[in-house]
């Protein structure tokens, strides 16, 4: 029985940036979703997961059969390593890890690119929550040992090594985080707004001049020019520039954009207690968790270190 997998991600910097066309730097981590799966002699798609989502399945297999997947069920059970909750993408690794199932039994070529977008089409329509597109993108084209920069406006990614000498780890603030619960769409709608006033296509085109006294807008912006910067610093091993910039990332999401939490500035201010070179909240906020960087071992609660891996893929199941 073959096994689709979908990795987690955690995002290094570039937070609220990606559905204003801006960049991002995700990596896929060594926390999947895992659907076994068979092929059915019905159409019927049969999913077993503990954790529900019987409406993302249900929108996956209509996004996908829209496209021109053959109407060929299967049946499917759902395992996971990865923390639900918790700002790490599990909804967009269950989406992506059922999509890439239901292509794989219908011998339907869906790959990529277009995997992560019928994903985040899939969440939009099970959830209402009009996530951008770099969760399903890091899940769907990650790359072993590397983070992945992302233009999420032209969707090129390259990838970026990390050195072999940085230390990621994730840290969870205790607060779940569900994005349809918080004020994700508000937020969204405000950069929406910021961009419209400002006679621009999105906040990607705006300059730092223009959004000088709009916090929300300003957020986006400076988080942009930060992404570009990280992303130059980690391959040229300048991890003290790259931990700066993650603070000054994590005090712009806490102080203009405003969704940061208490607890997760508690864990960020410990990381760098114990000697981190730079903290930040990871994903949109509102609870889930932290990533911190450094060259020696953080004791942070209820945390791990996350490697850099591969994408989603399908593999045969170990006997």
């Amino acid at each position: 029985m073959p096994i689709a997998i979908a990795p987690g991600r955690v995002n290094l910097i570039g937070d609220h940036t990606d559905y204003q066309g801006g960049f991002c730097l995700p990596m896929a981590i060594d926390r999947a979703v895992n659907v076994a799966f068979d092929a059915r002699d019905d159409a019927r798609v049969v999913v077993h997961s503990e954790a529900g989502g019987e409406q993302i399945v249900a929108a996956v297999v209509e996004v996908l059969a829209e496209r021109g997947r053959p109407a060929i069920g299967l049946d499917a059970r759902v395992t996971s390593t990865l923390p639900i909750a918790s700002g790490l993408s599990s909804s967009a690794a269950f989406e992506v890890a059922i999509a890439l199932a239901c292509a794989e039994v219908a011998n339907f070529d869906l790959a990529g690119r277009e995997l992560a977008l019928a994903a985040q089409q899939a969440e939009h329509r099970a959830t209402g929550v009009p996530c951008g597109v770099m969760d399903q993108m890091a899940c769907a084209l990650g790359v072993a040992g590397h983070a992945l920069l992302l233009d999420c406006r032209s969707l090129n990614v390259t990838p970026v090594a990390i050195p072999r000498d940085a230390i990621l780890t994730v840290a969870h603030s205790g607060l779940p985080r569900r994005l349809a619960d918080s004020e994700y769409a508000s937020r969204r709608a405000a950069c929406e707004a910021a961009a419209a006033r400002l006679g621009v296509h999105s906040l990607r085109d705006a300059t730092p001049a223009q959004v000088a006294d709009d916090p929300i807008a300003r957020h986006v912006v400076s988080e942009n020019a930060r992404v570009l910067r990280f992303a130059e610093a980690l391959p040229a091993r300048d991890l003290t520039a790259a931990g700066a910039l993650m603070l000054e990332s994590h005090a712009s999401l806490r102080d203009d954009f405003q969704v940061s939490t208490p607890e997760l500035d508690e864990l960020v201010n410990l990381a760098m207690e114990q000697g981190a070179l730079g903290a930040r909240l990871t994903g949109a906020g509102f609870g889930g968790c932290i990533v911190a960087l450094s060259v020696r071992p953080l004791d942070l609660p209820n945390s791990f270190v996350a490697t850099a891996t591969d994408g989603a893929r399908v593999i045969a199941k170990e006997t």
